[in-house]
């Protein structure tokens, strides 16, 4: 007999990369987690992983098993959501991926008070960088700042997101002031490297246009870029919702060009095929809500 627990726990082991991860997303020991997959493994006669002291590979018959346990896995808790809807209530497990400095900035705070009206609400928020495969990885959802080229993800829009040109006093005086897009090319960049170099985009009247200064930088966090160019070592692209506290407290000075960045939003985007859920729903209802639109950090 086949257990819905040890589908579960093979699942877990493969979105989180090794047993101690998945034994940590599902709040089991480790023990109880390598039990199970055992279990599954002579109750299907075959291996599905192949263990050594390094890392865990999927098995041929393991990959061939493995969408359809994540089928089934997603069938019963959708089954178990469907029933506590019944009852009016939002119930159950939910995980999402968001970027770091939107999670610690706006992201927790607006949750926060959801969770506790939704106390039957299991959210596992993973607060990373880097971009994430909402599918492969496990993730009902992923919020992303600006856009989304997967096709294989469904986005919902949450809230604008202005995107501001700025840089500390002391590298302006030094450089001097841009005040078109030739000129901007000629300066330092601090780029956010999960966008790459081109990512510093503005509306001209022939559309998108792409400017590549000079990299000074690259990181992949947006508080770090934000404390390079307060430092006073490039001019960055940032978000308003991180650039707009340093400006407010003088740290940081808005450069007005001939053009403005393209605008962009904050998305919630879940994978392709998969009937979101209503508490998904209901938290990018939230979301919407609690940002609003123009969103708080604009105003």
């Amino acid at each position: 007999m086949i257990r819905t627990e040890a589908i579960a726990a093979f699942v877990a082991i493969v979105e989180g990369g090794s047993i101690s991860e998945a034994a940590r997303r599902l709040r089991l020991s480790k023990s109880v987690v390598s039990e199970r997959l055992a279990e599954l493994e002579k109750a299907l006669g075959g291996l599905l992983l192949h263990r050594t002291t390094r890392r865990l590979t999927l098995t041929e018959d393991g990959a061939a098993f493995l969408e359809r346990a994540r089928r089934i896995t997603r069938e019963i808790e959708d089954a178990a959501a469907d029933m506590s809807e019944r009852r009016g209530t939002l119930a159950g497990p939910l995980r999402i991926a968001a970027p770091v400095t939107f999670g610690r900035m706006h992201l927790g705070p607006a949750l926060y008070p959801f969770l506790r009206d939704h106390p039957e609400l299991e959210l596992t928020l993973d607060i990373d960088d880097r971009r994430v495969d909402a599918a492969s990885d496990g993730y009902d959802a992923v919020i992303r700042n600006g856009p989304i080229a997967d096709s294989r993800l469904v986005a919902w829009k949450l809230a604008p997101s202005r995107r501001l040109l700025s840089a500390s006093a002391d590298y302006l005086a030094r450089f001097g002031v841009p005040r078109t897009l030739q000129e901007l090319e000629n300066h330092r960049g601090i780029f956010y490297t999960n966008r790459g170099v081109a990512d510093w985009r503005f509306q001209t009247a022939n559309g998108a246009a792409i400017v590549r200064a000079r990299l000074a930088l690259g990181m992949n966090n947006g508080d770090m870029l934000r404390d390079a160019a307060v430092a006073g070592l490039g001019i960055a692209l940032l978000p308003a919702f991180i650039a707009g506290p340093a400006i407010r407290e003088g740290l940081l000075q808005e450069i007005e060009i001939d053009h403005k960045p393209e605008p962009e939003f904050i998305y919630m985007a879940h994978p392709q095929g998969r009937n979101p859920s209503a508490k998904l729903r209901a938290v990018a209802d939230h979301l919407r809500t609690a940002f609003g639109n123009p969103p708080y950090w604009d105003r």
